[in-house]
């Protein structure tokens, strides 16, 4: 494999794999590689990104003024004569047990190999109908147990917590009546991530504050023996903020529950017998639709998929009718033809971010609330820029790190990040292709359900469609943290959308059909502004806050040399865009068909 072919789509994720490969989709354009216009585009590329990686280097040496305001937020390095820059608490606290995971996925791995070759019943094998349900007993019965040590190891006492919300929403789904229990999933879930947060996990001390006599809690707490509430909390295991990490459990609750309400609808007998479907030939659609059978909704295959160890921390989300389905079936995707390639992405990601932190202090400086105007407009903006890509390395890392485990396990989850953070342009793809698993989850649980709701009256429905697009980015930023800094974040990117959504009503490309290079240029311009939105919107919810926004915003532009430059900005971020329409030509010059 070259390197071309190692950063196609397809090699992340095989669902984007053509049938035909190297067949060309319907009104493909000629490629442009080679071209006049291009080969300026190419001298760009070969100038800016060595100014941009410059800017922000130069602000992060030593001899800069501001270096001593957070000198005291880096950490030795394994680079020689560099520090990293280890100061973001999410990606530090992946960063910091990577030794550790990498043990428990070996140890997962070989037990899983032990555990099937003494349970593998070489008769049943050969058996094309009884060797899947044999593979999903054995795969459950595993996945149960490994997943019950390490919840337990991960949370400690708080494991029992997590057992008694899971037992609740099983009963949710199965014993509410089906007219409510749609309602009573969605009630119940969002309860719980208000809940989560508001008692800070129900640590045992407060809810021994709480029910106890109070002059036995007060003695208890006031004295040496701090009462058998403290005594518990001790023992909460590797993670004992077990309700930060939830939330994604959150989403497979919802999963099961609609999932299994779902099929109640389904008629009598099997869809396999009805479509004359083999289970090894399911596609995609058909593992989400019909992968699970009526009989494999039980408690026991519940716990196994909302708990299967390699999603469980923070996904790739993987519904429940597919963990059934790949469960009875492996995917030809997790083939080790498919898995080096892959793990190459991943390591090359991990090395990029390594060298990003220990070289350029973007986020270090962001946290020491610099006085924004010792720095030049370039060295803004690039702060600026910088910050947005560790957030999207430091989310990528993880999501891939768990994903290429469950890979090897031969399941195979969405891939959640499809497109450099640098190769975007529209806010509506964007979000396709940003936390892809989540996105899916978020168009099958939420957004249809209500679309199918809206009114068949044209105007209703464009005026019902905005308020749907506001209820789910609501929903999105309570999931991802249930503050204002986020709320704020999630209309904002609403906000933001719009103009584009008027833009494509506007200027329609069939209008444009005997002038296409026009329709290029101009769609060029408008992806500009939508970069510039997309870069504010996560700045404000991911990284400075509205108030640091405005301080590098009012740095760029209070100068007449600063307007000079982001008039430059513009003109460089224009040639990226038609660099981003050509990368997206090419791939359906392979037949490869996206929304993102």
């Amino acid at each position: 494999m070259n390197l071309g072919h190692l950063f196609r789509v397809e090699t992340l994720d095989t669902r984007f794999c053509p049938r035909t490969p190297d067949t060309p989709l319907p009104h493909t354009q000629p490629s442009r590689w080679r071209t006049r216009e291009y080969y300026l585009y190419y001298l760009c590329f070969l100038t800016v990104p060595i100014l941009m990686f410059k800017a922000v280097y130069d602000v992060s040496q030593p001899s800069h003024p501001n270096y001593a305001t957070y000198e005291h937020l880096l950490e030795p390095g394994w680079i020689p004569g560099r520090k990293v820059d280890n100061s973001d608490s999410q990606y530090s606290s992946f960063r910091n047990q990577v030794p550790t995971m990498l043990a428990i996925v070996g140890s997962h791995l070989l037990l899983r190999r032990v555990y099937e070759y003494f349970t593998t019943d070489g008769k049943t094998q050969h058996d094309r109908l009884a060797a899947p349900e044999a593979r999903l007993r054995n795969r459950v019965t595993f996945d149960l147990a490994f997943a019950a040590a390490f919840v337990i190891a991960m949370h400690g006492v708080s494991a029992l917590k997590i057992l008694i919300i899971l037992y609740l929403n099983y009963q949710v789904a199965t014993a509410v009546p089906k007219k409510y229990a749609g309602v009573a999933t969605w009630a119940f879930n969002i309860g719980i991530l208000f809940a989560n947060e508001l008692c800070r996990g129900y640590r045992f001390a407060s809810m021994a504050a709480l029910f106890l006599p109070p002059q036995t809690t007060a003695a208890g707490l006031e004295g040496e023996d701090a009462g058998w509430g403290l005594w518990l909390d001790g023992f909460a295991g590797l993670v004992p903020r077990w309700e930060i990490l939830f939330n994604i459990t959150v989403l497979r609750l919802i999963s099961f529950n609609f999932d299994y309400l779902w099929s109640l609808d389904r008629r009598a007998g099997s869809p396999i017998e009805k479509k004359n479907l083999d289970p090894a030939t399911y596609t995609e659609r058909d593992r989400i639709a019909l992968g699970a059978q009526p009989a494999d909704f039980t408690f026991r295959n519940y716990l196994a998929y909302v708990l299967y160890t390699p999603l469980y921390l923070i996904g790739p989300i993987l519904t429940f009718n597919d963990y059934i389905a790949q469960s009875r079936q492996p995917l030809p995707s997790t083939s080790r033809a498919r898995l080096w390639p892959y793990a190459l992405r991943f390591a090359l990601c991990f090395l990029a971010m390594e060298l990003i932190l220990h070289h350029l202090y973007a986020v270090a400086i962001s946290k020491s609330h610099p006085d924004w105007s010792t720095y030049t407009p370039l060295q803004l903006s690039m702060l600026a820029y910088f910050n947005l890509h560790i957030i999207w390395l430091k989310l990528l890392i993880p999501w891939r790190f768990f994903r290429l485990w469950a890979l090897t396990d031969t399941v195979d989850p969405p891939e959640n990040m499809l497109r450099c953070m640098s190769n975007n342009y529209s806010a509506l793809a964007f979000w396709r292709g940003w936390h892809r698993s989540f996105n899916r989850w978020i168009i099958r649980y939420l957004y249809v359900p209500l679309l199918q709701r809206t009114p068949p009256h044209h105007q209703v429905s464009k005026l019902r469609q905005t308020a749907i697009y506001a209820t789910v980015f609501t929903f999105v930023a309570l999931w991802h943290d249930i503050n204002l800094k986020l709320l704020l974040w999630g209309w904002l990117v609403v906000l933001f959308i719009l103009p584009e959504v008027l833009a494509r009503l506007l200027f329609p490309a069939h209008n444009f059909a005997h002038r296409p290079t026009t329709y290029r240029y101009l769609s060029a311009l408008g992806a500009v502004a939508n970069i510039l939105t997309m870069m504010a919107a996560n700045l404000v919810g991911f990284a400075v806050g509205l108030d640091g926004l405005t301080g590098l915003v009012h740095g760029i532009v209070s100068s007449s040399g600063g307007r000079v430059f982001l008039l430059g900005a513009c003109a460089a971020l224009f040639v990226g865009v038609q660099v981003m329409f050509e990368w997206r030509a090419a791939e359906r010059r392979r037949g490869v068909e996206m929304k993102c």
